[in-house]
C-alpha cells in the first residue's frame, strides 16, 4: 500500500492559508508482482486539519480503471493487479486532499508511477527467412543479416541478444551481436544441395545461461554457375552412313551437365573440332533432350574415305566458372557404307585450249569417266548434253572431243573466250555420271578493221576548216587488232588529211575550203598485222544547228540539197492544196460530171512563149518548154509561201 500524507510548513495556521507539501516522491512497482502494493501518501494538512484524500486519473478513473484503489482517511494506495511494463511502462494520476467541510487543504498532487521492468520476454525473430547465395562464392560473403527485437526495457541486459548458428557451421557463419550470415567457404556446391536449412537461436541477456531465448529456421538457396561442363555417357560413340548422302540426320549424342536445367549454363552447343577439315558436317543441339545431333551435309566417298574419324566437344552457352575443369571432347568412328555408283569424269571441270576457226572433224580432246569402284572405264558411253553453239561432237564409245562446226572466239556464245559444254557418261548399268568441258578459244586474225559509222556530219565554220573523229572496231584481240593504221583510199583528191590518230580512231580534217554538200572519202584502215581494206566515209559539211553529238544539220543547209527543182515541186504541192481547201466541192464536182475525153484538158500540154516583154511571162513551171529553173513567178505569191520563195531565192543564188 501506499500511503498519502501531507506534512505542514507554518504552525500560524489561524493567521493565513498554510502552504503544505505531500510525501513520499514517486514512487515504482515491479511488473507482474503480486499485489497489493501498499504505499502510503500524506499531506502536512493531517497535523492540523481532520480531512480525507481522494485520486483520479490513469489508472484510477482511466484505463486501466481501478487498478490503483485509495483508503480515503488514512491514504493508503493499494494496487489491485499485476501490471505488465511492456503495456503501462509509467503511470500518471493525482492525489488531492479534502478537510471535513470539503475545503481542498493543499494543493493538488502529480503522482508518477514507474512500472520496472522484469525479463519476461524472449526475443523475437523479424524479418525475412530467406537468402541467396551463388555457389562457389568466396569465403566472407555476406549472404544476409537475421533481425530480431526484445520487448523488455531497451538498453538494458534484458534486451541485449545474441545470435548463435546451430548448425551448417562448416558452411556459414553467424556474427554473434549483428546478426549478418556470411559463408565459411568457397565451396558451397549448389549440385550437392541447393538449399540448405539454417537453425538460429537468439538469447537475451547477452547470451547468458538464464537469458530468454527463442530458435528459428532460415532458409540459404544455393544459385546456380556454370561449374559443370557437359560431359559424355560413353568414351567412344560409333555411327554410320551411306556414301553420298547428304542433309541426313547420322547420330545423336547424350550429354549430362549437373548445372541447372534450362539454363545457359546447362544448354549445350556442340562442335567437330576435328575431322570436318572439307566441311562435311554440322552439329546442332536438340533443345527438349540437350543431345548433340551430327548432320552430313556434304556427301563421303567411300572410296576415298571409308572410315572417318572425328572428334566431338560440347560447351555451354556460357563460358565456365570457377573450376580448372575444361570443355570435354569424345571421339566419333564414322563408317561410309558402300554403294554403287554411276561413273565419275576425272577432273570433274576438263580445261582445254583450242584456236578458233580450226576445221571441222578436229580432235581437241578426250573426257573420260571412271567406274568408282573398279577404277576403269570399260563399259561406259559418253553423250552431249549442252553445246549451245553445236560446235562440238562426243564420240561415244572412246570420250573423244571433235569440232562439228566452226568455233568463233567472237560469237557472243563465248564469255571471255570461254566455252562451256557439259557431257554425260553413262555405265552398264545405266547409272550416269556428269562432267563439264571449258574450251578456251585461242585469237586467231579472222577480222579485219571496220569503220561501223560511215554516214558523218561535219560542221562548216566560215574560214574555219572542219573536222570529223573517224572511228574503227575491229573484234580479234592484239596482237591481231589494234593498234590500227588509217591511210587514204587511192582515189584520194587531195582535199582532206588524218592527225591526232590513237589505237582505233583518227580525225579527218579538210585541207582545202569547201562548200556544203555530201562527199565521199576513201579510208584504208588496218590491223597490227596489216590486214584490212579501202572502205568509203561518207562526210557531209554542212551549217550545223548544233555541234553536239557529231553535229546537227541546220534546216537551210538540208533544204539546199533539194536543189531549185526540188524546191519547185514544194511549192506546186502548196499552190495545189491551197486550191482544194478554197473550192473543194466546185472542184469535184466537175470533175465527177465530165467525160473522160474532157479530163485531157487538163493535163500539161506544152506552149509557145508568150513574146518578151508580155506580162505574163512564160506559163512556168506548168510549161515543159519553160526558161530552165526560172523562179521569178515566186515573187507573185502570198504572205504564206514568202518564206519557202526565200528559200529558194537564196538557194538559186548561192548554187548549192
Amino acid at each position: 500500500m501506499f500511503w498519502l500524507q501531507a506534512s505542514q510548513k507554518s504552525s500560524s495556521a489561524a493567521r493565513k492559508r498554510i502552504k503544505r507539501r505531500w510525501r513520499p516522491l514517486p514512487f515504482s512497482l515491479i511488473e507482474n508482482d503480486r499485489p497489493p502494493f501498499p504505499k502510503e501518501i500524506a499531506s502536512d494538512s493531517s497535523a492540523t486539519y481532520s480531512v480525507y484524500y481522494e485520486i483520479s486519473g490513469q489508472g484510477v478513473t482511466l484505463d486501466p480503471v481501478g487498478l490503483f484503489t485509495l483508503n480515503k482517511q488514512t491514504g493508503m494506495i493499494s494496487v489491485t493487479r499485476a501490471v505488465d511494463r511492456e503495456q503501462y511502462p509509467q503511470f500518471n494520476f493525482t492525489a488531492r486532499v479534502f478537510d471535513l467541510n470539503g475545503k481542498e487543504r493543499d494543493e493538488s498532487l502529480p503522482i508518477t508511477v514507474n512500472v520496472d521492468d522484469v525479463n519476461d520476454n524472449a526475443p523475437e525473430f523479424i524479418g525475412s527467412r530467406f537468402f541467396t547465395v551463388e555457389e562457389r562464392c568466396r569465403a566472407g560473403t555476406r549472404i544476409g543479416k537475421v533481425n530480431a527485437t526484445d520487448k523488455d526495457q531497451p538498453n538494458t541486459s534484458h534486451t541485449l541478444i545474441k545470435f548463435t548458428l546451430l548448425n551448417s557451421t562448416n558452411m556459414f557463419s553467424i556474427d554473434p551481436f549483428t546478426g549478418e550470415i556470411t559463408a565459411k567457404t568457397n565451396t558451397l556446391d549448389r549440385e550437392a544441395q541447393d538449399k540448405v536449412y539454417v537453425e538460429i537461436e537468439i538469447r537475451d541477456m547477452g547470451g547468458a545461461p538464464n537469458g530468454l531465448f527463442s530458435r528459428g529456421t532460415f532458409v540459404i538457396t544455393l544459385t546456380d554457375v556454370n561449374d559443370n561442363p557437359p560431359t559424355f555417357k560413353e568414351k567412344l560413340y560409333k555411327a554410320k552412313v551411306q556414301e553420298n548422302q547428304e542433309n541426313v540426320l547420322v547420330t545423336r549424342i547424350p550429354v549430362e551437365d549437373k548445372d541447372l536445367v534450362n539454363t545457359p549454363n546447362w544448354k549445350a552447343l556442340f562442335e567437330v573440332t576435328k575431322g570436318n577439315e572439307s566441311g562435311n558436317f554440322r552439329m546442332e543441339t536438340d533443345p527438349k533432350t540437350n543431345e548433340g545431333l551430327l548432320y552430313v551435309i556434304k556427301g563421303l566417298d567411300f572410296e576415298k574415305t571409308p572410315l572417318v574419324n572425328l572428334e566431338i566437344t560440347a560447351r555451354n552457352e556460357v563460358p565456365l566458372v570457377g573450376t580448372d575443369t575444361k570443355w570435354l571432347t569424345v571421339p566419333l568412328e564414322l563408317s561410309v557404307g558402300d554403294e554403287d555408283e554411276g561413273p565419275e569424269f576425272n577432273p570433274s571441270i576438263l580445261y582445254l585450249k583450242v584456236k578458233e576457226n580450226v576445221p571441222n572433224g578436229t580432235v581437241i580432246g578426250t573426257y573420260k569417266a571412271l567406274d568408282p569402284e573398279n577404277k576403269n572405264s570399260d563399259g561406259i558411253k559418253y553423250y552431249k548434253m549442252t553445246d549451245p553453239g553445236n560446235w562440238i561432237t562426243v564420240v561415244e564409245n572412246t570420250g573423244e572431243l571433235k569440232t562439228a562446226n566452226t568455233i568463233d572466239r567472237e560469237s557472243p556464245l563465248v564469255h571471255k573466250d570461254m566455252y562451256n559444254i557439259t557431257i554425260r557418261a553413262v555405265d552398264e548399268s545405266k547409272k550416269t555420271g556428269k562432267g563439264m568441258v571449258i574450251i578456251q578459244i585461242e585469237d586467231v586474225n579472222d577480222n579485219i578493221p571496220v569503220i561501223p559509222g560511215k554516214d558523218l556530219i561535219m560542221c562548216s565554220k566560215g574560214d574555219t576548216l572542219g573536222s570529223v573523229l573517224v572511228e574503227a572496231m575491229d573484234m580479234d584481240k592484239p596482237p591481231y587488232s589494234t593498234p590500227l593504221l588509217f591511210e587514204f583510199g587511192a582515189d584520194h583528191d587531195g582535199k582532206w588529211k588524218l592527225k591526232d590518230a590513237t589505237d582505233s580512231s583518227v580525225v579527218l580534217e579538210q585541207a582545202v575550203a569547201m562548200p556544203n554538200g555530201l562527199y565521199s572519202v576513201p579510208l584504208l584502215v588496218k590491223d597490227l598485222q596489216g590486214f584490212g581494206k579501202e572502205q568509203t566515209v561518207n562526210v557531209r559539211l554542212c551549217t550545223c544547228e548544233r555541234e553536239d553529238n557529231g553535229g546537227i544539220c541546220g534546216a537551210r543547209s538540208a533544204s539546199s540539197s533539194l536543189g531549185s527543182l526540188g524546191i519547185l515541186a514544194l511549192v506546186l504541192s502548196g499552190l495545189l492544196l491551197l486550191l482544194l481547201s478554197e473550192c473543194p466541192l466546185l472542184k469535184l464536182a466537175y470533175l465527177g460530171d465530165e467525160e473522160e475525153g474532157r479530163y485531157a484538158d487538163d493535163l500539161l500540154k506544152t506552149y509557145g512563149h508568150e513574146g518578151m516583154g508580155s506580162p505574163a511571162g512564160s506559163v512556168g513551171c506548168c510549161s515543159l518548154v519553160a526558161e530552165q529553173e526560172s523562179l521569178e513567178f515566186l515573187n507573185t505569191l502570198g504572205p504564206k509561201f514568202r518564206p519557202l520563195a526565200d528559200v529558194c531565192y537564196t538557194t538559186n543564188r548561192t548554187g548549192n
